[in-house]
């Protein structure tokens, strides 16, 4: 068996870090190690545990989680940090990935999709929600960045039908319920095809398509 995921979970608001715990102490192969409620705690608990993720709130008390991270990663130079925010702010995101964040995730995230999450994050994926994607490729677009931001997959003409469907509902941003309820399939669906398209165009994440599909004005 692979090793578990060693977690230390920072938010200021006590119900949702314990809510948070209890959720991610339910899934097999995550071992919660500590939390902390503010920036100078995360610090010490990160320093003294190092643990293999931090799940790091944007909205704390005196010092703001994207303004933590470089201090972070300096306790803790071997932990991901994953942005785990109400926060739908474009700066936010742009400064928690220049940060040195892996992901970016929003609270409205369920807890199936949290634990895979955090697997792909310890693969060395950048994780965001797909609520956030249409803000990421702006502010890609914005910085000169998208096209640099993706290899260079194969044609879409490799992709059926649906897989291109999905693959343009993807790059307007649409999150996985959005697309199924536009394209009348099953969530379940929207995400074996995002799985294909990934593969296929041998793309690590949805962002990498979401830029490529967008150079390729598929989201218009």
């Amino acid at each position: 068996m692979s090793p578990a995921i060693t977690i230390l979970v920072v938010d200021d608001h006590t119900l949702f870090r314990r809510g948070l715990i209890a959720l991610l102490r339910q899934e097999e192969g995550i071992e919660v190690l500590g939390e902390a409620a503010d920036a100078g705690e995360a610090l010490r608990c990160a320093q003294a545990l190092q643990p293999d993720l931090i799940l790091l709130d944007n909205h704390m008390p005196g010092v703001s989680g994207v303004s933590l991270l470089p201090a972070l990663r300096e306790v803790a130079p071997r932990s991901r940090v994953l942005m785990l925010t109400v926060s739908e702010d474009e700066d936010d995101l742009s400064a928690a990935l220049r940060n040195g964040a892996q992901g970016y995730l929003l609270k409205t995230i369920d807890g199936e999709d949290l634990a895979a999450a955090l697997s792909r994050t310890m693969r060395g994926e950048s994780v965001v929600s797909p609520e956030m994607t249409h803000k990421l490729l702006n502010a890609l677009r914005n910085s000169g960045a998208a096209s640099a931001s993706a290899p260079k997959p194969p044609p879409a003409g490799e992709l059926s039908p649906r897989e291109l469907d999905i693959l343009k509902e993807l790059t307007r941003g649409a999150s996985n319920k959005e697309m199924a309820r536009t394209l009348g399939i099953a969530e379940t669906t929207v995400k074996i095809h995002v799985q294909h398209i990934l593969r296929k165009l041998k793309l690590s994440s949805r962002v990498q398509a979401a830029v490529w599909g967008s150079e390729q004005g598929l989201g218009g």
